[in-house]
């Protein structure tokens, strides 16, 4: 960042802002193709039934409740960048924390969708509302699919306000820039800040008691979700832990996305002067923590197995390296945990098309992994007369309507990331800018000692 001055900061970041280009409409009307292309298949599925999907007996949770759980496990790291390394004084976080809150809050969403698409009768979605009713249908609180529902919403709520509310002082430098009908959209959304003393305190209050309690949130919501699984005595997933095993996968794989969006954006929009390789290198480094983790739970999950002497769970963990869907076991070791280890060598973790790759790898060996814990336990139960495999290549089992309603996931998470670029600063302009020494007379500036 040397030789930026303050203005230089918020040139780059609105300059985003302007008239779309050609790329990026065409992005978007891919993102949007995806879109409609999922729709039009949960339509069929809606008129012909769930039996269309890949749901088999006894695996009656697939491909919906996999992604599900991955859309969940992407949004984690939003909060980890932007509360836990707020927390932590992670200066480097700067330039990237504002990115990784909006994908948090659109992966939330896009998660949101799968219980619905799930459910076949969509039309009944209110049964899932966790109250007393006249239907007579009284919820279990004790169920963790329960805890889903409150645990997912509250982080849902956390993160969009603490979205919206670390965005004020930016969009009032966008409102002071822009112009007719947008300087009023702006207006509004800035909530009238003027950058006083007592507007700063109060903000910066604000902005530490969000992060304390969104903090806590990035453990107990993935907990909460790999609940669905451990409170079962189901081979495979019985296990205590899956609570820190989902945990540390949801960061790896969110961690990953983050990559992936930013290295090619950060090019497209000419910010890799605010975005530098001491960014990208030091979310590289995380992620070698979190592979490591992943790859630690990879072998304590078998070692469990056989120490425990529980004969079905050690069939089932036999079976997830010998069975039908070994490959993709083996995919997701490779993918998840081997792979992430060339990030110990810095030529690797500084250069972008290779860390471009490792990051779609790992969130390909993470989907992988959801899929390979949720169905290859439930199609390999207790009783042997029970079992039946799922195949995602199959002949005549994967129907084209998972994989649509999949790709339009990613087209509905993708679609609103564009618009975000289009409509809101992409990089936090006032916290970049405090990573800068006070401008001169002459209006310059340049970063301090290298930081964010």
């Amino acid at each position: 960042m040397a030789g930026l001055t303050y203005r230089d900061v918020g040139d780059k970041v609105l300059r985003a802002m302007t008239r779309p280009g050609p790329v990026w409409t065409a992005l978007l009307g891919l993102c949007i193709s995806l879109v409609v292309l999922g729709g039009i298949a949960w339509t069929y599925q809606i008129e012909r039934g769930i039996g269309v999907s890949i749901k088999t007996n006894p695996a009656g949770w697939t491909m919906y409740i996999t992604t599900f759980v991955f859309w969940v496990g992407i949004a984690h790291s939003g909060t980890l960048i932007s509360a836990i390394l707020f927390l932590l004084r992670a200066r480097w976080r700067t330039s990237i924390f504002r990115s990784a809150e909006a994908m948090t809050v659109f992966a939330v969403m896009t998660a949101g969708l799968f219980p619905l698409i799930h459910l076949g009768r969509v039309w009944r979605f209110y049964y899932l509302f966790p109250y007393p009713n006249q239907r007579e249908l009284w919820p279990n609180f004790k169920s963790p699919l329960i805890w889903d529902v409150f645990a997912i919403s509250t982080y849902f709520t956390i993160s969009a306000v603490f979205f919206l509310v670390g965005m004020i002082p930016d969009l009032a430098v966008i409102r002071d820039r822009a112009k007719g009908w947008r300087r009023k959209i702006y207006t509004v959304l800035s909530f009238g800040w003027r950058g006083s003393d007592r507007e700063w305190t109060s903000y910066l209050s604000a902005y530490v008691l969000f992060a304390g309690l969104a903090t806590p949130l990035v453990v107990s919501v993935h907990s909460v979700v790999s609940w669905d699984f451990a409170m079962s005595i189901v081979p495979g997933w019985h296990s205590t832990i899956f609570a820190p095993y989902f945990v540390a996968g949801a960061i790896h794989s969110g961690l990953a996305m983050v990559l992936t969006l930013l290295i090619p954006l950060r090019r497209v929009l000419k910010c890799e002067d605010i975005i530098t390789l001491r960014h990208v290198d030091a979310m590289a480094k995380v992620v070698i923590f979190t592979g490591l983790i992943v790859g630690y739970a990879y072998a304590l999950e078998f070692f469990l197995a056989w120490y425990s002497g529980n004969q079905p769970e050690y069939d089932q963990f036999v079976y997830r390296a010998t069975g039908d869907i070994a490959w993709m076991f083996w995919a997701m070791v490779a993918f998840n945990a081997a792979v992430p280890l060339a990030l110990f060598w810095r030529k690797v973790r500084r250069n972008l098309a290779l860390l471009f790759l490792i990051s779609i790898l790992i969130n390909v060996g993470m989907w992988f992994e959801r899929f390979v814990i949720i169905v290859s336990s439930l199609s390999h139960e207790f009783l042997p007369h029970g079992w039946g495999g799922v195949s995602l290549f199959g002949a005549g089992e994967f129907h084209w309507v998972d994989l649509a309603i999949l790709a339009g996931s990613f087209g509905w998470f993708f679609m609103w990331f564009l618009l975000f670029v289009k409509t809101l600063p992409w990089i936090a302009v006032t916290e970049v800018r405090e990573g800068m020494h006070r401008p001169d007379e002459a209006g310059g500036g340049t970063a301090a000692g290298g930081a964010a």
